[in-house]
């Protein structure tokens, strides 16, 4: 008898994590059954009007994002050349950016009204040790 619909179908329970600034919702944590031998994580991430979300570097993962809805700016900051990047992202011209390991990175929501949400993928599973704390000074 062949399987039915329902037992090959798999739902997995998430969890949301929600503050003052927006929420943050992973979407795959690389562990999921069925997954390639190896796979990193998928997270949407939101953020308030005026509230920034980042404000940190990874020594080891590579990060790629794409603003879904929004406006955002995104601060960049190489911590081995000290060079700085400030880019405007807005989800109506949808662009995917690549963050390279050793790159501080703090998206702004820059809209007084609206939230903004961000698809990223880490090709690396969470590692508290991996995420390090950096201050953006001209955070707007």
């Amino acid at each position: 008898m062949p399987a039915i619909l329902k037992d090959k179908i798999k739902l997995i329970e998430r969890k949301k994590i929600e503050d003052h600034r927006g929420w943050f919702l992973k979407v795959i944590n690389g562990k999921e059954e069925g997954l390639p031998d190896y796979t990193g994580e998928v997270y949407i991430t939101v953020a308030n009007p005026g509230e920034m979300k980042g404000g940190h570097y990874h020594p080891e993962a590579n990060e790629w994002f794409t603003l879904i809805s929004g406006n955002c700016l995104v601060q960049l900051y190489d911590t081995e050349t000290n060079e700085e990047l400030t880019i405007e992202l807005n989800a109506n011209e949808p662009f995917t950016l690549f963050v390279p390991n050793k790159i501080a990175h703090a998206f702004v929501n820059t809209d007084k009204q609206e939230q903004f949400m961000l698809m990223a993928y880490s090709d690396q599973l969470y590692k508290p040790m991996d995420t390090i704390t950096f201050s953006f000074l001209n955070v707007e």
